[in-house]
């Protein structure tokens, strides 16, 4: 299949939506398909640029005194009026099917176009309502939440026969908000690298173990406990809780956070980690640097109030990691929880810190169930998500065919 994605910011590092495309895209690619973006912004490296070199480019467009907050969260808003027009229609002509996935100006253009000349099209849901009014510390309020579902429902995602969520959890809410397209469960999916590098820890602890030794990265503990995050540092993630909890842990003087990932909320938390023994560390990694980290952390927290499905987490318990999870009502990342141990009441940097010192007190079991979490972690590979992907693709061209043939 020709495969066209439509999204505003493809090539960000520092945006979930931005590298699930590129994943899918690579994966679709590697099962013979050719895959192309209509996209606002150009590849970041000579290896993004080997891939993409057809890729329908409109450029950026700037919106005036908002634009240094929405690229502080990894993203842009790509040109959409009428000097590009012609681009988006040439790119969605040449497509078998098109696949937007932000409910903005050049998506919707897309769907124009392509219910105008009859071209199969599916979408994805991964923006939630509360991503967008977290930005301005709205996310909690109900109303201006419902309205931005109504407008996606009724501008974007009532107009398409097929819909990917990444979750149940999100599929349930759009059912709930009056979302009527066929809605399609399908994580986004983690590399194999990251499921490789659980089973080679797996694999090292169990010599270790055998030859009586300390296992890799153990030899940290006797000084200090790693605690990783990874997600963009913004206002919903709430890397503030935990920072906050190491005022309440037992092991406070012991504990090294670490953050992995860029956002508005940096400064803030620079201050708020101001009287911490260990000043957390906020580190941008690409992938192998990442699962390198990973490796020598002892325990996970994702803290996120909002969360449509959240990589990061999956990332870190496939190769190994227990995670500590919010129990958010807005968020899907629950889910991962295999028991009530790695839960915490949202928002509540106390309880975070019962929830730590549990796991920390608890080695032998933390080790136990680390095996556990890794072996969860295959559920979620990207080879598997991008086959489900791809059964979509062919269902609405089937069903977009039949509709032609009808007209």
């Amino acid at each position: 299949m020709k495969i066209l994605f439509v999204i505003d910011t493809l090539y960000s590092t520092n945006n979930g939506t931005s590298i699930s495309a590129l994943r899918y895209a690579d994966e679709l690619r590697r099962r013979g398909h050719i895959v192309r973006a209509l996209c606002g912004d150009t590849p970041n490296n000579e290896e993004q640029a080997a891939v993409t070199e057809h890729d329908y480019c409109t450029g950026i467009l700037h919106i005036p005194f908002f634009q240094p907050l929405i690229q502080k969260h990894g993203f842009c808003f790509a040109k959409a009026g009428r000097s590009v027009r012609p681009m988006i229609h040439e790119a969605c002509e040449w497509a078998d099917i098109v696949h937007v996935f932000i409910p903005f100006f050049l998506d919707n253009i897309a769907i124009d176009y392509c219910k105008k000349i009859g071209k199969p099209i599916t979408g994805a849901f991964h923006l939630q309502a509360e991503n967008i009014t977290s930005s301005f510390g709205l996310g909690k309020v109900q109303f201006i939440n419902d309205f931005i579902y109504a407008i996606f429902r009724r501008t974007t995602y009532n107009r398409l026969r097929h819909v990917h969520t990444p979750s149940q959890f999100m599929a349930d809410s759009l059912r709930q908000h009056g979302y009527t397209s066929r809605l399609h469960v399908i994580s986004n999916g983690i590399k194999e690298a990251f499921m490789e590098a659980g089973e080679k820890k797996a694999v090292s602890r169990q010599l270790s173990a055998i030859r009586k030794t300390k296992a890799e990265g153990s030899k940290l503990n006797t000084e200090c406990f790693k605690i990783m995050m990874v997600g963009r540092l913004s206002r919903e993630k709430r890397q503030d809780v935990i920072i906050r909890a190491m005022h309440y842990s037992r092991y406070a003087d012991r504990i090294q956070l670490v953050f992995a990932g860029q956002g508005p909320e940096y400064k803030r938390y620079l201050h708020l980690s101001r009287g911490l023994k260990h000043p957390p560390r906020f580190i941008y990694k690409q992938q192998t640097e990442l699962i390198e980290e990973l490796l020598t952390t002892d325990l996970y927290v994702h803290a996120s109030d909002m969360e449509s499905e959240a990589i990061g987490c999956i990332e870190a318990f496939a190769t190994g990691l227990v995670p500590v999870i919010a129990d958010s009502d807005n968020s899907a990342t629950p889910q991962f929880a295999l028991d009530g141990r790695s839960l915490f009441a949202a928002g509540n940097p106390k309880d975070l810190a019962r929830a730590i010192d549990y796991w920390l007190d608890q080695p032998d079991e933390r080790h136990y169930m680390e095996q556990l979490y890794r072996v969860a972690g295959r559920e979620y590979s990207l080879t598997k998500s991008v086959a489900e992907f791809e059964k979509m693709l062919k269902k609405e061209i089937a069903d977009c065919t039949r509709n032609n043939e009808r007209k």
